[in-house]
């Protein structure tokens, strides 16, 4: 249902609001070079920062754009199961594939607060819902375990595992059934983590070089591992640098200097790129090829 490499979209700003155009001319890019899917209002498209106005806009532009031909992830997290709820309904209404949901952040639960918190958004809305562990940004951990439970819940399809653990991916994957879905949330992993039996990513580094990660995915998943191995290693200092700061500022910083968005502006307390790292930024893209006039 959902796999390969899946972007997870940057939000574009100009002068405080909502780049639409420019979001529109990222979804085509992402298209345009083989993406496996777009995921709005996720992480990297601030949704922390973004009102629930512009949340909504930004979840209906996409699918508006998107118009079927790939799969629209939409971002409907919330530490509030309520609001979780609400922007999970929004989003089917807007015609979303499925949603993305981050674990409670800042409030800590155990986890069965975590487990009845996806079971009740699940009663509550009839769509696919990819849970999503960060213990990095919430706080808390989803454990095995508990993702085993969510497993077993008809309309939770899967898990974007951001937990860094090799261990708690596979015994996740061991845990569930075998079309439970398990993608990457660090690109890094991307590759490992297909090698046990993950789906793909849902990657930020997507947003730069969306041709590179979709090869990635496909060699792998066609039996060419070699190739797709070859491909890793090749990409691997981008999958770095695009996290020397917080994301997603890298990676609007990259989008600039691609010239695929006006402005690499980002909302507070977030701010924009160290000038020595957007150099060092600068140096790994023009490596990559990813500086010249003929990307699409």
């Amino acid at each position: 249902m959902f796999g390969g490499a899946i972007v997870a979209v940057v939000t574009p700003f100009r002068q405080g609001k909502v780049d639409e155009a420019g979001l529109r001319d990222l979804i085509e890019f992402q298209i345009a070079n083989g993406t496996n899917g777009i995921v709005p209002c996720g992480t990297t498209g601030e949704s922390p920062t973004l009102t629930h106005k512009e949340h909504e806009r930004v979840v209906e532009v996409v699918i508006e754009q998107t118009a079927g031909r790939i799969p629209v992830i939409a971002g409907t997290g919330s530490n509030s199961t309520d609001e979780a709820i609400s922007l999970t309904r929004h989003a089917k209404k807007a015609g979303a594939d499925a949603a993305l949901m981050i674990s409670p952040y800042y409030n800590k639960p155990t986890q069965e607060g975590i487990y009845r918190h996806f079971e009740q958004v699940a009663k509550a809305v009839d769509i696919p819902i990819i849970v999503y562990n960060i213990p990095g940004r919430t706080g808390s951990n989803m454990e095995p375990a508990t993702i085993a439970r969510l497993s077993r819940i008809d309309n939770i399809v899967g898990v974007k595992e951001s937990s860094g653990s090799m261990k708690q991916i596979t015994d996740v994957i061991a845990m569930c059934a075998d079309d439970f879905i398990v993608v990457s949330g660090e690109d890094y992993l991307t590759f490992p983590l297909m090698c046990v039996g993950g789906k793909g990513v849902i990657s930020v580094v997507s947003n730069v070089a969306p041709k590179q990660m979709a090869d990635l995915c496909k060699l792998f998943f066609e039996g060419r591992m070699e190739e797709s191995r070859r491909l890793y290693y090749k990409i691997l200092p981008l999958l770095h640098i695009l996290f020397i700061e917080t994301n997603p500022v890298p990676v609007k910083a990259a989008l600039v200097m691609m010239k695929k968005i006006e402005s690499e502006e980002v909302r507070l307390p977030l701010v924009t790129m160290d000038e020595a790292n957007k150099e060092r930024l600068r140096k790994v893209l023009e490596a990559q090829g990813l500086l010249t006039d003929g990307i699409l």
